[in-house]
């Protein structure tokens, strides 16, 4: 089958993390993509992740500030459809293949920039420097009063009430940022990227007009923060805090008898206990013996809660092995998982017989194992169309196909649309549970789709959290009772008004209700359904699944911990893009299915997980099938980065600094500065001076700064640009989030509406299908679904559900 991007030209001039794997992805699903190289190189050529990133591409070298070859390239861009480019802010004008000028030779060119801060900050946009100014190094493991109360100024509450051992939790055991292994600006930058690619492609369907999608490493940073980087009015409403986004909450991290970690999100007291009980692990005790938690609650408090359990579950994880625990929570249906490196991550069969890992023939290193095809379309699985090709290699082939082709015309510029959302018209139904499966449906919200979540009625306690809350702005909510016939009966009549229907629950569970697609796609073969599992399609596929196991699973958690030392410890990053990333890729497997439908009139199934999305996260490294190293960096111990020229300082101000000597230039400069005792230079001077003599000295560094995030929400050019947002909450008073993480000139994103109220919009969406007040009432009186308000005339129902 031919990929969803086949016939599709693209011309990648892109370095670094994010634009060379917006690249990627197109070329895994059958766009012809050519790299255009520069003559003096490319200043990351070493990075290993580029026998990755750029695999499946041709390769050209040409000097775009030579006439000729700037000329050749024009005539390329005239039969192009994307264009990726991550050059500094107004250095494509200076070289004449800005957006504005290219659009004139090609309208319908889709032109992807990625800077570092916007396209009006020069600033050098360096991974590293970018999450130490945005603040972001200080998120890893959040602070010790939680995310809430870090951003509205206070104090930890439970400072004195709980005794936490250090060793509980992540991070390394000293105060200050982390410098992690995850390049998480980069991966933001890279899944918004590709989310508004694909929303340009789908919207250039209907309308013939190309455009530019614009993001930066600044908003692939926020991407991450989305679940931290939250101000509220009242963050002491009732159920909107938890104890999740905080520093001094050990988070479910265990070593096992054979010295091996493992995952368990959220812990289960009871489980564990009664199945460590005996001399041999029991996955199937009575659970009815100990009045011990299934799982922790969410709240605060539990911290306290959580402190008295955390060594008693040590103790029993100490019992036995990691592979006796974690195939006891398969059996009992519990997450638990291995924290492993990135090597057993991609020597896994069932990975690798997925194809979320594939091997590949590399021309220099031979057979190496990497991130495979991480979503797939019912009617095209994708293909990795070859290894990483050498510098030039294509260079004769591209020029003289460039030369074959007529000379550049100028066309004009159609007239601008409406300023509609690119899947304005389009109807999304919303099944998702927790994160993944709704931060996707969100992200169509932005888009301009209308969203209908399908609620169940006892969905507010859960809706009233800041989790929640992340991942459900701009949907109309539709609380329903499964069970219940006539709910049912709404809800299929609902599917029959949608384009779009999304979910993240286990499958086995859709098939039983009889809203799986192969039972959906008979009565709407126009309909795209996509999936969202926790792993992948294996024998695991239907365990829970979660952020956190996704990053066990991928190698994340191992390498950010740098567990690869004797004092390293999981590190599961609040930041991290499992769940979320999960939902970009569902967002742009969705706008390519609906695209495709445009051409062929047929929906489609898509699917992803979880784990592929980390797979994405941890694709810096590859794997000799065998199982053994390709060589690369090793995180520091203390986690405070790469050897002496890319990591972070602690100054005599206890203020940290993030260095980046990426080149051999800045590594003079660097040891020039500072000599050969580096930790000591920067432990004895305030770090504005430090900051000023690396400045002079073109050394490019940024303090690591704990205090971005409480700025956040006051940046006034963020909030005209909708990099935040800002609403009315009925529980929290004013709310402030993370905006969009991308920009699209033509067809720009839309905040519909704050976060929904469960069952908001349960009447209006039945009188829009047909339903008469009376027969509503009658649901609503037999709790067939709930609204909010109630209805006139409803009976009052107590506690109808047995909660």
């Amino acid at each position: 089958m031919s990929g969803v991007m086949d016939g599709l030209k693209v011309l990648d001039l892109s370095w670094g993390i994010a634009g060379p794997l917006t690249g990627m992805l197109l070329a895994d699903h059958g766009a012809d993509v050519t790299r255009i190289e520069r003559p003096q190189g490319d200043p990351f050529k070493g990075l290993l992740g580029y026998k990755v990133w750029h695999r499946g591409k041709k390769n050209a070298v040409m000097d775009l500030k030579d006439p000729s070859d700037l000329t050749l390239f024009k005539k390329l861009v005239a039969e192009a459809d994307v264009l990726i480019e991550s050059m500094s802010p107004g250095k494509t004008a200076d070289l004449a293949i800005d957006y504005e000028t290219l659009a004139k030779i090609n309208p319908r060119l889709v032109y992807v920039s990625i800077t570092g801060y916007g396209d009006d900050d020069d600033r050098r946009g360096y991974d590293a420097l970018v999450a130490a100014s945005s603040g972001l190094q200080h998120e890893q493991r959040g602070w010790p009063e939680g995310a809430l109360y870090h951003m509205a100024g206070r104090e930890d509450p439970f400072a004195d009430a709980a005794e936490i051992d250090p060793d509980w939790v992540q991070g390394a055991n000293r105060e200050g940022p982390l410098h992690v292994a995850s390049k998480w600006p980069s991966m933001g930058a890279f899944f918004s990227a590709s989310a508004g690619l694909a929303a340009a492609l789908f919207a250039r369907e209907k309308t013939g007009r190309g455009q530019k999608v614009s993001t930066s490493l600044m908003q692939g940073a926020m991407a991450c923060g989305s679940g931290v980087w939250q101000r509220a009015d009242d963050i002491d409403a009732q159920g909107f805090n938890t104890w999740i986004m905080g520093a001094s909450s050990p988070k479910g991290h265990f070593k096992c008898k054979d010295g091996g970690w493992i995952h368990n999100w959220v812990p289960n007291p009871r489980f564990i206990l009664e199945a460590s009980r005996g001399d041999e692990i029991n996955a199937t005790p009575d659970l009815t013996v100990q009045n011990d938690p299934d799982r922790f609650g969410i709240g605060p408090e539990e911290l306290l809660v959580m402190a008295h359990y955390q060594p008693i579950l040590a103790d029993a994880f100490k019992k036995f092995s990691q592979a006796e625990w974690v195939e006891a929570g398969a059996i009992g249906n519990v997450t638990i998982q291995p924290c492993r490196s990135i090597e057993d991550s991609l020597t896994d069969p069932l990975l690798l017989d997925d194809g979320c890992v594939a091997t590949v023939d590399d021309p220099e290193l031979g057979p190496i194992n990497q991130v495979g095809i991480t979503y797939k379309m019912g009617n095209s699985q994708g293909k990795i169309q070859g290894p990483t090709r050498a510098t030039g290699a294509d260079t004769d082939a591209v020029k003289a196909h460039a030369a074959s082709l007529p000379d550049i015309e100028a066309h004009k510029v159609h007239a601008k649309p409406t300023g509609k959302g690119a899947l304005d018209g389009i109807r999304v139904l919303d099944l998702g549970l927790a994160i993944a499966g709704p931060f996707g449906c969100q992200l169509l919200a932005d888009m301009g789709a209308e969203v209908i979540k399908m609620n169940t009625l006892w969905d507010a306690y859960w809706h009233k959290t800041h989790i929640a809350a992340m991942a459900n702005r701009s949907k109309r909510s539709f609380a329903v009772m499964l069970k219940h016939p006539k709910g049912m009966e709404a809800l299929k009549k609902v599917i029959a008004t949608c384009d779009v229907v999304q979910h993240n629950m286990r499958y086995p569970a859709t098939t039983r209700l009889g809203l799986d697609y192969d039972s959906l796609k008979k009565e709407f073969p126009r309909l795209i359904y996509c999936h969202s599992r926790g792993f992948e399609d294996g024998p695991r596929k239907n365990l829970p699944g979660n952020d956190q196991t996704g990053a066990c699973l991928s190698g994340i958690q191992h390498e950010d911990g740098a567990l690869y030392h004797e004092s390293g410890h999981p590190l599961w990053a609040l930041t991290s893009l499992g769940d979320t990333g999960n939902g970009f890729l569902t967002a742009v497997g969705i706008c390519n299915a609906l695209m495709e439908r445009e051409r062929t009139g047929k929906g489609q199934f898509v699917d992803t997980s979880i784990v592929n999305a980390c797979l994405l996260s941890s694709s810096y490294a590859v794997a000799k099938p065998d199982g053994s190293r390709v060589d690369r960096p090793v995180l520091n111990p203390d986690q405070t980065g790469y050897g002496d020229y890319y990591r972070l300082y602690r100054c005599a101000d206890n203020v940290w600094i993030q260095i980046a000597a990426i080149t051999d230039a800045h590594r003079k400069a660097f040891d020039a500065l500072t000599g050969p005792d580096k930790i000591g230079v920067f432990a004895g001077g305030p770090s504005a001076e430090l900051m000023a003599d690396l400045m002079q000295a073109g050394i490019p560094a940024a303090i690591s700064d704990g205090e971005a995030s409480r700025r956040l929400h006051d940046n006034k050019k963020y909030r005209e640009r909708n990099w935040t947002v800002a609403y009315q909450d009925r529980y929290v008073g004013n709310l402030e989030q993370i905006g969009l993480t991308y920009d699209l000139s033509d067809t720009p994103g839309v905040i519909q509406s704050a976060p929904l109220i469960v069952g908001d919009c349960t009447k209006a969406i039945l009188e829009e299908i047909g339903y008469s007040e009376e027969e509503i009432l009658e649901m609503a009186n037999t709790t067939a679904i709930l609204c909010d308000p109630p209805l006139p005339g409803q009976k009052e129902m107590k506690n109808p559900w047995g909660l």
